[in-house]
């Protein structure tokens, strides 16, 4: 995938993902589902004074560790359900485009409510409830001229796994309505601040064949929330 040869730039929500980042200068900043660590390396160069960044996937990490080596950055592999970090340690927290691998959302937030300190920020693209719905993922398409007739949008109620394909390779996701996305951060007292479903820009559309259908429907959705308490103060702990 083009955002895994060339980075942040080539993947189609940082143009609006960027903007929503906050000023990383001496905080403790946790990377779920780091991948090749672009996000890492990112908030490392914009001053945080270390970032964890963890994904399941030992040759991403290997990878990980020789394109985007920083002396803050401390690569780890584990899966998501084992980790475990000290309470409050983290100043913000990142997790790009894993959500809809893991079973269960309760989980992932009660965790990382403890790892954010009280105002830390969490940060967190997944793939818009539109887009998993149906589970194919894929347009329908008209059978005499094969061109594109529409998204299907179906089941959307009825939260779950879902059988895809990605890459060739069918994978299981797990699909949530927006409700449980966004209700889910309230009932934990967060603050939201942004909730933005990506578009490809006009220059995208113009020059990336195929981009424009990418209008049509969305696939992805960004979500940023600050936990309750008390914002400002010292940066938190090391996280480890």
């Amino acid at each position: 995938m083009s955002r895994s040869r060339e980075g942040l730039k080539a993947a189609g929500e940082w143009s609006a993902l960027e903007p929503l980042l906050p000023d990383f200068r001496g905080k403790a900043v946790l990377d779920l589902g780091c991948g090749y660590g672009w996000h890492a390396k990112y908030a490392a160069d914009h001053g945080a004074r270390r970032v964890v960044a963890s994904d399941i996937s030992r040759r991403m990490l290997e990878r990980a560790r020789k394109i985007n080596r920083h002396p803050t950055i401390f690569y780890r592999q584990e899966a998501f359900e084992d980790a475990e970090y000290r309470p409050g340690g983290f100043d913000v927290v990142l997790c790009s485009l894993m959500l809809h691998y893991l079973s269960s959302y309760d989980q992932f937030l009660d965790k990382v409510t403890r790892w954010l300190k009280p105002g830390g920020q969490l940060i967190y693209t997944v793939e818009h409830p539109v887009f998993t719905a149906a589970g194919s993922q894929d347009w329908e398409y008209d059978e005499t001229t094969g061109a594109i007739r529409c998204f299907p949008v179906d089941r959307y109620y009825l939260e779950g796994e879902r059988d895809a394909v990605f890459l060739g390779e069918h994978v299981t996701k797990y699909h949530r309505t927006l409700t449980t996305y966004l209700e889910g951060l309230l009932r934990r007292g967060y603050t939201l601040e942004h909730v933005v479903e990506p578009q490809p820009t006009e220059e995208m559309v113009r020059t990336v064949p195929g981009m424009a259908d990418e209008l049509r429907r969305p696939m992805m959705l960004i979500v940023s929330a600050r936990r309750g308490g008390r914002k400002g103060g010292q940066p938190g702990g090391h996280g480890m």
